[in-house]
């Protein structure tokens, strides 16, 4: 099954933008094929406007979010695969949403964590009228 992470990112986008918000994205620069500009990276993130009035050409699917934007005067082609993307936010109240890091798999149950406490008991579920 597909990621919901790039569907989401897209209708917080459109939401934002109908609602006249600045739709912010905070992106991990340190993964594979992150394409932004270098000095604006902070503690390995940078946060990007990706308002339709900052930015030129913006295009996302399901693996990549490109587009162009201007630094310190100099225009700039960047590219960001959908997995860097930590959260994306309106400017003006911090609404939007947050993502869990990718690379952390939840914990999972072993079969000896089962043994290990008797006292558990498998789940069930009942009818209820």
């Amino acid at each position: 099954m597909t990621s919901q992470k790039p569907y989401l990112i897209r209708a917080i986008y459109e939401w934002l933008v109908d609602n006249e918000l600045t739709p912010y994205l905070l992106v991990d620069a340190s993964f594979d094929g992150v394409q932004v500009p270098n000095e604006y990276i902070h503690d390995g993130k940078i946060v990007l406007n990706i308002a339709p009035d900052a930015v030129k050409n913006f295009l996302t699917d399901n693996e990549w979010i490109s587009f162009s934007a201007r630094f310190s005067g100099k225009s700039m082609e960047l590219f960001i695969p959908i997995v860097a993307v930590q959260a994306i936010y309106s400017k003006e109240n911090n609404e939007g949403m947050f993502f869990p890091d990718e690379d952390t798999p939840p914990p999972q149950s072993t079969p000896e964590d089962a043994t290990d406490n008797p006292t558990k008991s498998k789940p069930s579920l009942s009818i209820v009228k």
